[in-house]
Protein backbone atom coordinates (compact mmCIF):
# COMPACT_ATOMS: atom_id res chain seq x y z
CA UNK A 1 0.00 0.00 0.00
CA UNK A 2 2.83 2.37 -0.93
CA UNK A 3 1.96 5.54 -2.88
CA UNK A 4 4.01 6.10 -5.50
CA UNK A 5 5.82 9.80 -5.99
CA UNK A 6 4.60 11.80 -8.83
CA UNK A 7 7.31 12.94 -11.30
CA UNK A 8 6.27 16.38 -12.77
CA UNK A 9 7.38 17.60 -15.89
CA UNK A 10 9.52 21.03 -15.97
CA UNK A 11 6.78 22.64 -18.28
CA UNK A 12 4.64 21.76 -15.23
CA UNK A 13 6.60 23.36 -12.48
CA UNK A 14 7.00 26.27 -14.40
CA UNK A 15 3.32 26.58 -15.15
CA UNK A 16 2.41 26.13 -11.32
CA UNK A 17 5.44 28.63 -10.37
CA UNK A 18 4.02 31.32 -12.73
CA UNK A 19 0.64 31.01 -11.74
CA UNK A 20 2.03 31.54 -8.24
CA UNK A 21 4.31 34.62 -9.50
CA UNK A 22 1.34 36.23 -10.69
CA UNK A 23 -0.38 36.45 -7.49
CA UNK A 24 -3.85 36.39 -8.65
CA UNK A 25 -4.79 32.96 -6.67
CA UNK A 26 -3.70 32.18 -3.58
CA UNK A 27 -1.26 29.25 -2.86
CA UNK A 28 -4.29 27.25 -0.51
CA UNK A 29 -6.34 27.70 -4.35
CA UNK A 30 -3.34 26.99 -6.41
CA UNK A 31 -2.38 23.78 -4.24
CA UNK A 32 -6.07 22.52 -4.61
CA UNK A 33 -6.20 23.47 -8.24
CA UNK A 34 -3.12 21.03 -9.12
CA UNK A 35 -2.68 18.85 -5.97
CA UNK A 36 0.23 20.01 -5.10
CA UNK A 37 1.18 20.83 -1.45
CA UNK A 38 2.07 24.47 -0.39
CA UNK A 39 5.45 23.95 0.46
CA UNK A 40 6.60 22.70 -3.18
CA UNK A 41 4.48 24.87 -4.97
CA UNK A 42 6.38 27.58 -3.06
CA UNK A 43 9.68 25.96 -3.60
CA UNK A 44 9.20 25.72 -7.62
CA UNK A 45 8.32 29.34 -7.01
CA UNK A 46 11.49 30.31 -5.63
CA UNK A 47 13.50 28.57 -8.16
CA UNK A 48 12.01 30.10 -11.14
CA UNK A 49 13.22 33.87 -9.32
CA UNK A 50 16.44 32.29 -8.83
CA UNK A 51 17.19 30.80 -12.00
CA UNK A 52 15.27 34.14 -13.98
CA UNK A 53 18.64 36.18 -12.92
CA UNK A 54 21.25 34.03 -15.18
CA UNK A 55 18.90 34.32 -17.60
CA UNK A 56 19.21 37.71 -17.98
CA UNK A 57 23.08 37.82 -16.41
CA UNK A 58 25.20 39.52 -18.23
CA UNK A 59 27.85 37.02 -18.34
CA UNK A 60 27.76 35.36 -21.59
CA UNK A 61 29.64 32.56 -19.25
CA UNK A 62 27.12 32.38 -16.59
CA UNK A 63 24.35 31.79 -19.40
CA UNK A 64 26.28 28.72 -21.69
CA UNK A 65 26.79 27.11 -17.62
CA UNK A 66 22.75 26.34 -17.53
CA UNK A 67 22.21 26.32 -20.71
CA UNK A 68 20.84 29.29 -21.82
Amino acid sequence: MSKRRRNHTPSFKARVALDALKGEKTLSELSVQYRLHQNQIQRWKKQLIESSQIIFSSSEKDRKNYGF
